[in-house]
């Protein structure tokens, strides 16, 4: 235990004063949500097709009736067993929001490279709702930076998160977001990667709201505790 144990009002004292830092904090997140929802977008031009559980389904397909589309590009390639740790992770907050995103206009899907059955099976193994389709051969994935050669790990020159580098396996995590006008156009207008998507883990949040947070820096990677909801040992 770190805190300094204090009297009631000091801790008041002390609350009301990280509340300022809390408050700058919040608008400072809002300006830049604005500032996101104002940067250009640009037209998708292929026609990707991707698999769903019923079949195949265009871009459009993926809308689902709306006209704004958030994509979770999860790592899970044709030669993978099972699907990445940490996308699992993140898969577990989606369960539940899409009712409510589709009441804002939004769709909400997962893709990954992996073939259909691959995809169906550990979808079931999770016991996951959010609709999953297949980017196998589609070159999507790889498309939106997510997927990368094997010349390009051993040159240690992948390009993700908009800069070229090492990384340590074929398959990366990814959010996109795409827009469909009232003539059917669809436009990508905005990915994040990485850190970037901390903020749509809402366990994160939790833990960050606790005395020891994420708890996660005597670990040999920041992420090692982490296990699939259906692997831990309690």
């Amino acid at each position: 235990m770190h805190q300094k144990i204090v009297s009631p009002q000091e801790w008041l004292t002390a609350r009301e004063e990280f509340l300022v830092k809390e408050k700058a904090f919040t608008k400072a997140r809002d300006e830049l949500s604005r500032q996101r929802r104002d940067l250009p977008c640009v037209r998708v031009e292929k026609d990707y097709v991707f698999e769903g559980a019923d079949g195949s389904r265009s871009m459009a397909d993926l809308f689902n009736g709306k006209d704004q589309l958030i994509v979770y590009h999860f790592m899970l390639g044709p030669d993978w067993e099972e699907g990445c740790t940490a996308c699992s992770f993140w898969a577990d907050s989606f369960e539940g929001i899409e009712v409510h995103l589709a009441h804002r206009d939004v769709s909400l899907v997962v893709v990954a490279d992996a073939p259909q059955a691959k995809l169906a099976a550990y979808k079931k193994r999770m016991g996951w709702t959010t609709p999953w389709f297949s980017a196998n051969g589609t070159g999507f994935n790889r498309d939106f930076q997510v997927a990368f050669t094997p010349e390009e790990l051993e040159a240690k020159n992948a390009y993700y998160n908009y800069r070229n580098g090492p990384f340590p396996v074929n398959q990366a995590p990814g959010i996109s977001v795409f827009l469909k006008d009232d003539n059917g156009n669809t436009y990508h207008t905005y990915s994040c990667y990485s850190r970037g998507l901390d903020m749509l883990n809402g366990a994160y949040h939790y833990l960050d709201l606790t005395p020891k947070g994420r708890d996660e820096a005597d670990l040999s990677f920041s992420m090692a505790w982490l296990r699939r909801h259906d692997q831990y040992e309690t």
